[in-house]
């Protein structure tokens, strides 16, 4: 019994030791009631061809990727409303059958491919853009799981970009583009829950300025992106 007795005075001797050491050490989790949403995000999206000239379509691969940084700025108590600002790059593709090419008077030409044969019609740009957001979300300082809603404006600056056509026997790189515009201005939308949010942004100014097809018709090239959204806090 004694014997008994010493064990469980040990046993106990020993589990107070162990509470006392594991309150030292894990430490209560504090709600931090000024939390942001900071977050880095990753995109990809496919890209539908709007106000294409007449017989202009969608041809081959017609996406993109994005991948950035948002500051978040709460602006109410409850820090479920908010403006975040950040900066990122957008890289894209648009696989459509618009040849862009140029002239021998460097003049260039924008011919849409009816009834022509080639192997790959694409436009590229890599985009830097500043993303602006108006934030809505019912998060809390300890959850990490929200539903959200994110209206935002996106202006870039497209430092690169790219026409390829290539044909049997045939290939074009147009790197200048006179018509191009490099400035680009864009409305966006992403909505969901936790990591994975859909996500929309239409270009609100065309692509290329004053110009016309072989044909004589307007060349209105925009852009709407449609896709998921990776918010990574």
């Amino acid at each position: 019994m004694q014997k008994v007795f010493k064990f469980c005075v040990v046993l106990l001797l020993g589990f107070v030791s162990f509470s006392g050491i594991a309150q030292d050490t894990i430490q209560p989790v504090v709600a931090d009631s000024l939390y942001r949403e900071d977050q880095f995000y990753v995109g990809v999206t496919y890209n539908v061809l709007l106000n294409l000239p007449s017989g202009a379509n969608i041809r081959g691969l017609s996406g993109g990727f994005q991948l950035g940084f948002l500051r978040d700025m709460p602006i109410n108590k409850k820090r479920t409303i908010a403006i975040a600002i950040g900066g990122g790059i957008s890289i894209d593709q648009f696989g459509q059958n618009l040849f862009i090419g140029e002239t021998s008077n460097n003049e260039t030409i924008f011919r849409v491919l009816n009834n022509v044969d080639y192997t790959r019609n694409r436009f590229n740009t890599a985009v830097i853009e500043a993303p602006i957001e108006f934030r809505w979300r019912n998060s809390t300082p300890t959850s990490y799981k929200f539903w959200r809603v994110y209206a935002g404006f996106r202006v870039g600056y497209a430092y690169w970009y790219k026409a390829t056509f290539k044909q049997s026997g045939n290939n074009v790189n147009q790197t200048k583009i006179p018509e191009f515009d490099p400035l680009r201005m864009a409305a966006t939308l992403s909505l969901g829950y936790n990591t994975f949010n859909f996500f929309a942004s239409y270009s609100i100014n065309p692509f290329f300025k004053d110009a016309v097809t072989t044909d004589g018709e307007k060349v209105d090239f925009r852009t709407l992106k449609v896709g998921l959204m990776f918010y990574i806090l």
